[in-house]
This record gives C-alpha cells, sequence and structure tokens, in this order.
C-alpha cells in the first residue's frame, strides 16, 4: 500500500492551495518559510499563481505538477509557492504587472520566477509539459532560469531590480489639470460608443465580458443626458447577454464571459463578483425601463446566488467550477433526447426544444448550451399560442430541466467567503430587497452583514478570507471599502441605525490604514501590512471595482449622510488626478466614473420621518425605491426617537406631518416642502416641483 504524498498545502483553507495539496511538488504558501529557504539555499522562488475556477490552472496542474519527473525538478532546482489570487489580490496584482512588463500579457495561472527577495526576474503564463502552440516546454524553461540564476546572477537580479523601481515609479500619478466636469463624463461615452458592437452588443469582439461597471455607467449617462444611443447600446447588449448561453437559462446567473462574440459559448465558470453586480445592474435598468425581462433575469441571478452559494450561517461562496467529471460545461449542457426524456412529447418539450434552440442543432462538442436564439414572440408565432402562454410552458420546462440537472455530477465549489465580493452580493440583495418588495432579500442580506462583522473580524481588524470557521489575512483596500459600500445599502434598506454606526467606523478605518497623504490616494494594503517588493496601488477597474473606486463613491454618501466635509475633501484628492485618464480609457474605469457622477449630481437627498405606527409609510417607501434614481442618498427613522437620529443632520429638526409619513427631499442645497402623499413626492424625485 503507497502513502500518498502530502506537501505544506495540507494545511490551508483555500480550495484551490488544497487542490494542490498532494502533488509531489514541495509547495510551500506564501510565508517568510519559503524565502527563509530560498535565501539559505540560495535558491530561486518559482510562484504559481491560480484560482481554483481557472480552466488552465487545473490544465497545467495536471500535466505538470502532477507529473513526478517535472515536480523533481522543481524540487531541486526552485522552493515552490502556490497562492490564491483571491486570498491575496496584492501578491497576484504585483507579479501581475510584473509578467506583463515582460511579456506584454498576463493570465493565469501565472508562473514567476523570484528572488529570494521577492525581486521578479521573468514570468509568464501557462507553459506546456512539451514545446507546443509557439510556448517552450515547462520542463526546459525550468532548466533555463536555474542556468542563468547560476551563471548570469548578477545580470538578471540587475534586470530584476530595474523592473521593480520601474514598477514603484510607475503607482504615482502626476497632478492632473483637469476638471471635474459633466465633460469627462461625455468624452468617456463617445469612446465607449466607438467600441459598441451594433450586431451582438458589448464591447468590442470575442471575447467579451460582461463589464458591469461599463453598463452601469452608460444607464448613468442615459439617465444625465437623455441620449437614445446610450440607451440603445445599454438595452441591446443587456438582451443580448440574457438570452446568450452565457446566462445559465435553467438555474439563473451569468457565466464568466463568453469566449465568442455573440454570448454564446462561456467560460462555464460562475464568479460571485459578476452575479452580484449583474443582479444590481438588471434590477437599476428594470427600475430604468420597466422591461420586466430585467426584472427576472435579476431576480433568478440573485435566486442563484441565495440557493447555490450561500453558506447556512450567510456568507456568499466564492465561484463554482468550469468542469464536471473532467470535461469544461459538462453540467450545463443538453441533447434533444435528453430534454425529451425529462419532457416528455407534450407542450412543454414542443415550446422547449425551439425557444431554447436545441432544435437548431448541436452549438458546442456536439450538444447544445440553452440560449434564446429568436423573440419569444416569433416562437409563440410558429407554436400558434400567445406570448403569455408560451411563458407559462417554458416556465414548467424550467422547473423540470432544472430538476434533472440537480441530479447531475456538479461542478466543483470554491467555498471559502470574501469579504470584497460578498460586499458587492450584499448591496445587491439589499438594493433588490427594497426596490422589489422582496423581504427574502433584505433578510439575506443582513445576515450577511451580520456573519462578516462576527465572523471575519479579529480584535476591530476586518479580515479578508474566511472558510470552515477560520478567518484568515489581513483585509484589503478592497475589502473595506465593498463592505462599508454595502452595509451603507443595508442601512437604507433597513434604517437599522447600527449599520450607519458600522459603515463609519469602517470608513474611518479604511482611511487611517490605507489613505496616504503625500500621494493623495489608497494604497491596496493597510499600514500593518506585510512588506513586499512593492506596495500595491491598484487604480483599475477590471472584472472587480478596484478599492479607491468604491472608496471614493462611498466617502461622497458618507459626506452628505454625516455633514463630514473631510469625507468629501478626501474623495475629490483621490478622484481629480484620474480626470485625465478615465475619460480617455473609460473601459478600464467604470467605476471612477460613476463616483464621478455622482459627485457632480445633483444628489437628491431624502429624510423620512414616520409616526410609530408607519402610517402612509409604505407608500412613500415604493415610490422612493421603485424608480432609477443612482444620485440619491436616503435617511429615515422614526418619530421620537433621537439615537437614531443622532449624527445625520438630515433628520435633524424633521418630525412626521400630522401625524402621517412624512419625506423630506431636498436637492443642491433647496428643499422642498414636505410630501406625506405619494404622488407629491413622485414630482419632487422627477424635478416637476
Amino acid at each position: 500500500m503507497t502513502t500518498r504524498h502530502t506537501n505544506r498545502l495540507a494545511k490551508e483553507t483555500s480550495p484551490y492551495l488544497l487542490q494542490h495539496a498532494h502533488n509531489p511538488v514541495d509547495w510551500f504558501p506564501w510565508g517568510p518559510e519559503a524565502f527563509e529557504k530560498a535565501k539559505a539555499e540560495d535558491k530561486p522562488v518559482l510562484l504559481s499563481v491560480g484560482y481554483s475556477a481557472c480552466h488552465w490552472c487545473h490544465v497545467m496542474e495536471r500535466e505538470s505538477f502532477e507529473d513526478p519527473e517535472i515536480a523533481r525538478l522543481m524540487n531541486e532546482l526552485f522552493v515552490n509557492i502556490k497562492v490564491d489570487r483571491e486570498e491575496r489580490p496584492d501578491v497576484d496584482q504585483i507579479y501581475m504587472q510584473a509578467v506583463q512588463s515582460m511579456t506584454g500579457h498576463g493570465g493565469w495561472p501565472m508562473t514567476v520566477f523570484l528572488t529570494a527577495d521577492g525581486v521578479p526576474l521573468y514570468g509568464g503564463t501557462y507553459f506546456p509539459p512539451v514545446d507546443r502552440h509557439g510556448l517552450p516546454a515547462f520542463p526546459r524553461l525550468l532548466r533555463a532560469v536555474a542556468d542563468a540564476y547560476r551563471n548570469k546572477k548578477g545580470e538578471v537580479m540587475e534586470a530584476g531590480r530595474r523592473l521593480v523601481e520601474q514598477m514603484r515609479q510607475s503607482e504615482r500619478l502626476g497632478g492632473s489639470l483637469a476638471l471635474l466636469t459633466e465633460e469627462i463624463l461625455f468624452s468617456a461615452f463617445q469612446h465607449l460608443s466607438s467600441e459598441f458592437d451594433d450586431r451582438d452588443g458589448g464591447l468590442g469582439h470575442a471575447p467579451k465580458f460582461p463589464q458591469p461597471m461599463i453598463w452601469e455607467l452608460i444607464l448613468r449617462f442615459r439617465k444625465r443626458s437623455g441620449n437614445p444611443r446610450a440607451h440603445q447600446m445599454l438595452t441591446h447588449t443587456l438582451t443580448r447577454m440574457a438570452r446568450g448561453g452565457m446566462y445559465d437559462q435553467l438555474g439563473g446567473g451569468f457565466h464568466r464571459y463568453s469566449v465568442d462574440a455573440q454570448w454564446l459559448v462561456p467560460h462555464f465558470e460562475k464568479m460571485l463578483y459578476d452575479n452580484g453586480q449583474l443582479a444590481r445592474l438588471y434590477l437599476h435598468t428594470w427600475l430604468a425601463t420597466g422591461d420586466p425581462e430585467y426584472r427576472r433575469i435579476a431576480e433568478e441571478t440573485l435566486d442563484y446566488i441565495f440557493r447555490e452559494m450561500t453558506h447556512p450561517d450567510g456568507g456568499f461562496y466564492s465561484a463554482q467550477d468550469a468542469d464536471s467529471e473532467g470535461e469544461e460545461g459538462k453540467f450545463f449542457l443538453w441533447t434533444p433526447q435528453e430534454m425529451r426524456e425529462v419532457l416528455g412529447t407534450g407542450e412543454e418539450a414542443r415550446a422547449a426544444l425551439p425557444y431554447w434552440g436545441v432544435d437548431d442543432g448541436p452549438n458546442f462538442e456536439g450538444r447544445s448550451i440553452l440560449c434564446v436564439p429568436r423573440e419569444p414572440t416569433e416562437v409563440a408565432a410558429q407554436l400558434g399560442i400567445s406570448e403569455a402562454d408560451l411563458g407559462g410552458l417554458i416556465s414548467r420546462a424550467r422547473q423540470q430541466l432544472y430538476a434533472a440537472r440537480e441530479r447531475r455530477v456538479h461542478p466543483g465549489r470554491d467555498d471559502k467567503v470574501l469579504v470584497a465580493w460578498n460586499g458587492l452580493a450584499c448591496r445587491a440583495f439589499a438594493e433588490a430587497g427594497r426596490s422589489l418588495g422582496r423581504s427574502d432579500y433584505t433578510r439575506a442580506a443582513v445576515r450577511n452583514a451580520e456573519f462578516i462583522l462576527s465572523a471575519m473580524q479579529k480584535d476591530g481588524r476586518l479580515l479578508r478570507s474566511w472558510r470552515d470557521g477560520e478567518a484568515k489575512l489581513l483585509g484589503y483596500l478592497e475589502d473595506y471599502a465593498m463592505l462599508a459600500d454595502a452595509l451603507l445599502a443595508v442601512y437604507e434598506a433597513t434604517f437599522d441605525a447600527r449599520w450607519l454606526g458600522e459603515v463609519r467606523r469602517l470608513a474611518d478605518d479604511m482611511l487611517r490604514l490605507f489613505w496616504d497623504q503625500e500621494r493623495e490616494g489608497f494604497f491596496d494594503t493597510g499600514v500593518d501590512h506585510e512588506r513586499l517588493v512593492v506596495r500595491p496601488r491598484n487604480l483599475f477597474d477590471n472584472a472587480v471595482p478596484c478599492g479607491s473606486s468604491v472608496a471614493v463613491e462611498l466617502l461622497f454618501r458618507l459626506a452628505i449622510l454625516t455633514g463630514e466635509e473631510a469625507y468629501e475633501r478626501l474623495a475629490v484628492q483621490a478622484l481629480r488626478p484620474m480626470a485625465d485618464l478615465v475619460g480617455r480609457y473609460p473601459s478600464g474605469f467604470g467605476r471612477w466614473l460613476s463616483g464621478l457622477d455622482f459627485h457632480l449630481g445633483p444628489v437628491v437627498e431624502v429624510a423620512l420621518i414616520w409616526p410609530r405606527g408607519g402610517d402612509g409609510l409604505d407608500s412613500l417607501l415604493r415610490e422612493l425605491f421603485g424608480r432609477y434614481l443612482p444620485n440619491r442618498v436616503v435617511t429615515g427613522c422614526q418619530e421620537g426617537d433621537p439615537a437614531a437620529a443622532r449624527g445625520i443632520p438630515l433628520l435633524e429638526s424633521r418630525s412626521a406631518i400630522q401625524g402621517e409619513a412624512t419625506a423630506y427631499v431636498c436637492r443642491r442645497y433647496v428643499c422642498q416642502v414636505p410630501a406625506t402623499d405619494a404622488e407629491v413626492l413622485a414630482r419632487q424625485l422627477s424635478g416637476e416641483v
């Protein structure tokens, strides 16, 4: 009987690291032990960075890290470190910047060779076990790097030091002469409009990513300008995404991206951060347009997170893999025969196969990714039924097919809880709970907030990651900013003053830990973080918004709620140096531009006061939260509750008029007459009075 090899990763909590715990590679987690060993043995470090839902990470593991001969070579020549990029965005960002500087591109798996001081020497992404597709064989690369380190050590280390100095200089932004005006938003829109794919929606060509921050910006611009092109770009893209294979037509939720321009064939993993942001985007677009399809997608996406991605204690899991049973996408694919075995030969089958395009023939490796390739009205006409009847048949078919799919082998799930990503999803649940009148969504947001604050703090310091009862790693800027942003939405959904108190505490800690007055901006790691070769400062909104852009909008909102001018002053200091960049390269700065849109306003400030019985409150809430008002700050309390009003100038000296719930609306330092009637409130919110 052979004993299965176990390395140091067996003691970690990250599912991605645990996947590598039985590789023959002598993996270390990131930490001083590995670097001390490299220094003592005068070996370079091999750093491998990936994440659990990464398809090519799994391929490289099977081909190289599980190969005894390649593992022997790695162990002999290097000290090997494995990092989960989702746990350690700081390490990932530093060395991704280095790889992109060295090679012109990046991605995962990321393979970087370092000195014992963490200085990058050489790097790349996926390397095959043999020479293939213009890529060098991984064993050949290992020998070449080790040889260069031994025989040209001074030369390669000097190149590494120059690269680090270049990286340190690149994080310094020069002062911008541009003013923070509407012209930046109009310029950004023109750039995005020029990149728009009029046929299929989205920006550019394949592969296509959902880019929810860009479409939130377009939605804001549509409201600000009334531009019909913005409306067309937004609705065409959201409809095509929702009807494509990138959206899970049975279980709800979006896959990570589409490999083609038509949104048909996805990379099948599902990420919490995508689905939290996209649920909000579809919710907001429903509020703005009234299109019921967008509301359905928002609810199905939130229902998916609640059903499949929520820990019993309230935390949200990180991701679901693309692969099951060793095949990418297998869980999600269908044949006509499989569908008929589930649906029989009745009306549901007659509607479902043409509706989801399965009658058109296979579209992925001999099977079908479900999508909606034609207008539902067209399918209904072909079947000779009404669109409402078609909707009923599809709803029943969806339930039956989903139940059958649940009996399949599921893709793996990364069940760690990350604060930042939870913040994105928590805000979506809180906003949807209030806007849709869904108390179950509000409860999910509250439970999530309570879980993070109780399970993911130590001595008041927010931690990054939690799994199986263990929280670890100091929280980053994005964790503080996105959690505080979510708790502000929880406050607006509940008017429970404790959440606003937590927001202020987190914001003040965020400024203490991450703000740098010399650079007038934020670092991503706290002043109490371990020292790395570069202190990272990410300014780009990628798949996840950067911590700085979320922090800026948060501070703008807090300044209005609390009357603390310092919050606004610091937000402006962080935003102003970005003015030149965000207008010229908007696809990388969507959340920054939304923060600018909020800053430019006008911001609608609403204070709600209600009597003990809450008379008339519900109708005011429906009017207030049932419309698209992105630049809105809302506060409220029961009359005669000084604790709930403390520290909130908008609530001072306000009362319920004649014993009825009352809304006080202000805009640009001008307040309207108190409104107790929903129709009056509607006119005030629309700017008609």
